[in-house]
């Protein structure tokens, strides 16, 4: 070997490092990992950052920015700053709708995540005929068009609909009334029609979760003596923390943000028994012709909704960390 080639390979070996490669490879005349600069990650979601921006944060700064005016949506508006939002957090009469909104999260959310874990769990575990027609079936009410589901369930309701009907037909007349006509039943009436909605999605979204669940699990849980119940709460449960987050989400936002249920099958009453958040934002808005104060009141939703969602985010990262 010639005394250059000798000294080219020294110079080599003593270039080379003698530690452990721990860091990702690094391209010759670079002096950092591959993909260097990041900045130029940003290029790649600039495009979605741009609709994004363009669809939402636009539009929700323009609404904070109308939320400190008193307008009527036609002349010029008066500043009044904060006043709105005083205006509305000492309102007694907006306190009911949110209220309302709490009791329609029971049955938005509360009712069909049990459901959907209940019909999960035996759709998983038992080999039923025609299981799959029965998913679809309680799937089918997620992609028909509320307003549809809302005309449909106010002529059920109706005091000659279905119910009252049937109710007749087996002796039951006594308990036939007009079902979104009084105020002691027209709330619970729009809330069962939210379970009869979301029940599908849970089922779906849970059923995902536990066809992840390996088969040896549940045979080892059958071997310990485990009943279905025990190995429901055993083995299939913990493994739906994520698809529970994502329910819970959903159906939240669903109950607090619902409006065309309510306009369709009650405008709000009898009297102001089925008012809520997103329906009051219509009244003031459209009806009352105070938009600045009805944007205030969507505002505040879309914070309480914000809220919520973090907090369910943040539950669900502490259980599956």
């Amino acid at each position: 070997m010639s005394r250059a080639a000798s000294e080219a390979v020294e110079d080599a070996a003593r270039q080379r490092p003698t530690g452990p490669q721990t860091g990702p490879p690094v391209a010759p005349g670079s002096t950092g990992p591959p993909g260097e600069p990041r900045r130029v990650a940003y290029l790649y979601v600039a495009p979605a950052m741009v609709i994004f921006a363009g669809f939402m944060l636009v539009p929700l700064v323009h609404g904070v920015w109308l939320s400190l005016f008193e307008w009527d949506g036609l002349s010029v508006g008066t500043w009044v700053g904060l006043g709105n939002y005083r205006d509305v957090l000492t309102d007694p009469e907006l306190r009911a709708p949110f209220v309302h909104s709490l009791v329609l999260i029971i049955f938005f959310s509360a009712v069909p995540i049990i459901l959907g874990l209940t019909l999960a769990a035996i759709m998983a575990r038992a080999s039923l005929r025609g299981s799959g027609f029965f998913r679809t079936v309680l799937f089918l009410p997620q992609v028909v068009a509320m307003v549809v589901v809302a005309i449909a369930w106010r002529d059920i309701y109706a005091p000659e609909g279905s119910i009252n009907d049937v109710l007749s037909a087996v002796g039951l007349d006594s308990l036939t009334r007009a079902w979104l006509g009084e105020p002691s039943f027209a709330l619970i009436a729009v809330g069962l029609v939210g379970s009869w909605v979301g029940t599908g999605l849970c089922m779906v979204l849970f059923l995902a979760g536990l066809s992840k669940v390996p088969r040896e699990l549940y045979e080892s849980a059958t071997l310990d003596g485990a009943g279905p119940l025990r190995q429901f709460l055993a083995v299939g449960l913990p493994a739906l923390r994520g698809e529970l987050a994502v329910a819970m989400t959903l159906t939240l936002v669903a109950a607090l943000r619902t409006f065309d249920l309510v306009y369709v099958m009650s405008e709000g009453g009898p009297g102001r028994a089925t008012r809520v958040p997103s329906f009051e934002v219509y009244r003031w808005s459209m009806e009352a012709g105070k938009v600045g104060y009805g944007v205030t009141i969507a505002l505040l939703l879309t914070a309480v909704i914000l809220v919520l969602t973090v907090v369910i985010n943040k539950v669900a990262e502490g259980d599956n960390s």
